[in-house]
C-alpha cells in the first residue's frame, strides 16, 4: 500500500468516527430530560444551558446530526470502495460493501446509540460545545435544506400538525411511566396525578354537598346557634336565615369563643350576625386551580358554592383543593368516616356518597368520573333507574350490588372486579 492508501484508510477512520459522534449524539439529544438540562442551566452548568438551547430548536439539531451522519456514513463507504477496488479489482467492492455494513451498524449505530441511551443526559453534556459548534456551521446548509422541505411538504399539501396531547397530559403519562418503572411510589403519582386534575376539576367535584353541610338557624336564640356551633367538629359554620338555603353569614368558633369571654360566659348577650362573617360565594363550575387561586387572594378557606341559578350547592375548602392533590387529611377532631372497606374475597364494601376519585385513589381502579362524581351517582347514570337493594350490575369491568337504600339514596353498595371470583348467594 502506498502513502495515499494509508491517507484514505485514515479518512475512512476519521469518518466512521464522526459517525459515531452524530449517532450518539442524536440518541443522547433525543432520550435527554428537557426538565434535568434545565434545572441543571439553572444552576449555572454552562454545557446544559447548550443543551437547552439546542433542544428548544429541535428541528434543526436533528436536520444537523441527519447531515452530519449521512455524509460521514456515504463518504466513508465511498473511499472504502474505492480503495479495495483499486487493491482487488471489481470484486473489491463487494469487500467494501460487507467491511462497511458490519462497520457501520456495530461501530456507528449500535455501540454509540447503545451507549448514549444508558445514560442520555451525561451523554447530552458531554457532547454540548462540540454538537454546537457543527449546528453553527451547517447553519447555511440547514436554514437551505428546511425551506426546502418545507417547500416539498407545502406542494404535498402538509402542514405541521398540533402535538396529539396538550402538555398536562403528556405529563400525567409521563408520571404513570415512570410509576410502572419503579420509579414513583403510587403516593407520589397520585399527589402529581391530583396537582394535574386541578385543571379540570370544578368546584362541583370537590365540594361538600348541601345535605352534608353543618349550618346553624340565626333566628333561633342565642344559647341554641352557640351550642350547636360549638358542639360541631368544625370551625366555620354557616348561617341561614328563613330557609337553610338562604345562607347570610359564615361564623367562626374562634369569634364565638372570645365573643362567649367578653360576655361572662352567657351566650344570651352574644349578636350572633354581628359575629359573622359575610359569605362568599363561587359558581359550581369554576375549576380547582381557579378556585385555590381565589382562596389564596381572598385569603379565606372556605366559601359557598351556589348553582347557574344562585341556588346554594354546597360549600367547598381549602382543605377539600388540598386533599386533591396529598389524599385525605384528617385532624384530631376529624368525624372518621370508613367510607371504603375492602372484603378478603377482593370485593368492597363502599358508601354511596364515597367520591369516583377517591375510591380510585384508594384502590388504583379507573371508574369514570365524567357523568357522576359519587358511587352511587355512577350506579344510578348507568343504571339509568334508581335501584332496589339486591339488584346486581356489571359495567366498566366491575359488579355493583346495591346493599342498602334510603328513600331515593343508594347508602351501601358492593364492588367487585369481573375478573375476581364472585362468591355465589347462599
Amino acid at each position: 500500500m502506498t502513502l495515499s492508501d494509508w491517507l484514505i484508510v485514515l479518512a475512512v477512520l476519521f469518518f466512521l468516527l464522526l459517525s459515531f459522534f452524530f449517532s450518539g449524539s442524536e440518541t443522547a439529544m433525543t432520550a435527554s430530560s428537557r426538565g434535568t438540562m434545565l434545572r441543571l442551566a439553572k444552576d449555572g452548568n454552562a454545557d446544559a444551558t447548550i443543551v437547552t438551547r439546542l433542544l428548544a430548536d429541535r428541528q434543526r439539531l436533528i436536520g444537523a446530526l441527519l447531515i452530519g451522519n449521512n455524509v460521514a456514513t456515504i463518504v466513508s463507504s465511498a473511499l472504502a470502495a474505492a480503495l479495495l477496488q483499486e487493491l482487488f479489482g471489481d470484486i473489491g467492492v463487494l469487500y467494501a460493501s460487507v467491511a462497511m455494513t458490519v462497520l457501520v451498524i456495530l461501530f456507528c449505530e449500535m455501540l454509540p446509540k447503545t451507549a448514549a441511551i444508558t445514560a442520555p443526559d451525561r451523554y447530552a453534556i458531554s457532547i454540548a460545545r462540540p454538537l454546537d459548534r457543527v449546528v453553527g456551521i451547517l447553519g447555511p446548509v440547514l436554514d437551505a435544506a428546511d425551506w426546502l422541505v418545507r417547500r416539498m411538504l407545502a406542494i404535498a399539501g402538509v402542514t405541521p400538525g398540533e402535538p396529539l396531547l396538550p402538555w398536562h397530559e403528556r405529563l400525567r403519562g409521563a408520571v404513570d411511566l415512570l410509576h410502572q418503572e419503579g420509579s414513583f411510589e403510587k403516593q407520589d403519582r397520585d399527589m402529581l396525578g391530583g396537582l394535574l386534575n386541578l385543571r379540570d376539576l370544578t368546584v362541583s367535584d370537590v365540594m361538600i354537598h348541601r345535605t352534608e353541610v353543618i349550618t346553624a338557624d340565626v333566628g333561633e336564640p342565642p344559647e341554641k346557634v352557640v351550642e350547636a356551633v360549638l358542639q360541631e367538629p368544625v370551625t366555620r359554620v354557616p348561617l341561614w336565615r328563613g330557609t337553610p338555603e338562604n345562607i347570610v353569614g359564615i361564623l367562626h368558633a374562634k369569634d364565638l369563643l372570645r365573643a362567649i369571654h367578653e360576655a361572662g360566659s352567657d351566650p344570651g348577650k352574644i349578636d350572633v350576625m354581628a359575629l359573622a362573617r359575610p359569605p362568599w360565594f363561587v359558581p359550581e363550575t369554576r375549576s380547582l386551580s381557579e378556585q385555590l387561586k381565589a382562596f389564596r387572594r381572598r385569603r379565606t378557606p372556605l366559601a359557598i358554592v351556589v348553582d347557574e341559578y344562585g341556588e346554594f350547592m354546597g360549600i367547598v375548602t381549602l382543605e377539600d383543593i388540598l386533599e386533591e392533590i396529598v389524599g385525605d387529611i384528617s385532624d384530631e377532631h376529624d368525624v372518621e368516616v370508613p367510607g371504603v372497606r375492602p372484603l378478603p374475597d377482593g370485593a368492597v364494601n363502599v358508601d354511596g356518597a364515597v367520591p369516583i376519585r377517591d375510591l380510585n385513589r384508594a384502590m388504583d381502579w379507573n371508574l369514570p368520573d365524567a357523568e357522576a362524581t359519587t358511587i352511587a351517582g355512577l350506579v344510578i347514570h348507568e343504571a339509568r333507574s334508581i335501584p332496589e337493594p339486591g339488584q346486581s350490575f356489571t359495567f366498566h369491568g366491575f359488579r355493583f350490588e346495591v346493599l342498602r337504600r334510603n328513600r331515593n339514596r343508594l347508602e351501601a353498595l358492593r364492588i367487585t372486579p369481573v375478573t375476581q371470583k364472585v362468591p355465589a348467594k347462599a
